[in-house]
């Protein structure tokens, strides 16, 4: 690969936010941003946080890990509870550290919420702390009968959120039980004050170019082990952190709901349509600047950005 220029940085410090969805190719433009600039990363994908999952969260090989260093992978088990809110004091604690020896830093992921929470603040509420009753309430409760929960006592939030993602749902119920307020009167809306730069940049492909990537990955994740990694935890099926696409597909199979080949089948079309709430997600952004994921001159143009 050939140099890049060295940007000519107008502010101290910056972070780089490369976002987009599923299998856009995030990683190998992050890895390359990182090595331009002698820094390192910050994984904001909240699946690939979990050592035991490896193979359906698609982490970054070994080979990509020793590249430049990265934070926030293999970080946390299955076991452990863990918040957006969390998420973002941890993260804000390394970018400190960071840039006491760096100008830039890259965030690089496709969780939206995790993302907005070191971009833009997380809202806090009172009754913060949550009790371990309501939250054992909510913990095992179907995706559908959180929607229709969430629905129920609060309907303006329920029109806004992502009605497929099982822990923002679990998350106002916990709150509007503690503080027996509506969710929506509690956020905040107001964006946290940063010390330093945020240069927001989206990956995306064709949508038929992103589709057949999405299938192939799926297909290398079968051949890499992803049905014997999910049957390892399929003991653990109920945690927060396996309700999600590439594992609950493959419990499915093991229960005896669905074959082997449908259920593989369903990742891809459950992946796609991650993809699809990631690109509505982020397009919403105004202050994401959107690159064609296979542009020849894409590093070139990020680095003019800083």
């Amino acid at each position: 690969m050939a140099s890049l220029p060295k940007s000519d940085i107008r502010n101290p410090k910056s972070l780089i936010v490369i976002c987009g969805p599923t299998a856009v190719g995030k990683t190998a433009i992050a890895i390359a941003l990182a090595k331009h600039f002698g820094t390192e990363i910050i994984s904001a994908d909240s699946r690939q946080f979990y050592r035991e999952m490896s193979i359906g969260t698609a982490k970054p090989t070994k080979e990509e890990l020793a590249a430049v260093p990265h934070h926030f992978i293999n970080n946390l088990s299955i076991h452990d509870e863990y918040t957006a809110g969390v998420y973002e004091r941890e993260a804000l604690v390394v970018l400190d550290e960071i840039f006491k020896t760096h100008d830039v830093a890259v965030m690089v992921g496709g969780s939206g919420l995790f993302i907005k929470a070191v971009c833009e603040g997380f809202d806090s509420f009172k009754g913060e702390e949550v009790s371990e009753a309501i939250k054992s309430k909510f913990r095992n409760m179907a995706l559908e009968d959180m929607q229709k929960e969430v629905a129920r006592l609060d309907p303006e939030y329920f029109d806004k959120v992502d009605k497929k993602n099982p822990r923002r749902l679990q998350r106002a119920l916990e709150v509007m039980y503690s503080t027996r307020r509506k969710y929506s009167d509690q956020l905040t809306g107001e964006k946290a004050q940063r010390s330093f730069n945020i240069v927001k940049v989206g990956l995306e492909l064709p949508r038929e170019v992103l589709y057949d990537r999405i299938n192939k990955r799926v297909d290398q994740m079968r051949k890499a082990g992803l049905v014997e990694e999910a049957t390892a935890l399929h003991p653990f099926k109920e945690l927060q952190p396996l309700q999600t696409v590439g594992y609950q597909e493959i419990f499915d199979f093991l229960d005896g709901k669905q074959s082997k080949s449908e259920a593989i089948d369903k990742i891809k079309q459950n992946s796609r349509n991650y993809a699809k709430r990631q690109l509505t997600w982020f397009k919403k952004d105004e202050e994401v600047k959107w690159f064609a994921a296979d542009g020849k001159e894409i590093l070139k143009q990020i680095v003019t950005l800083v």
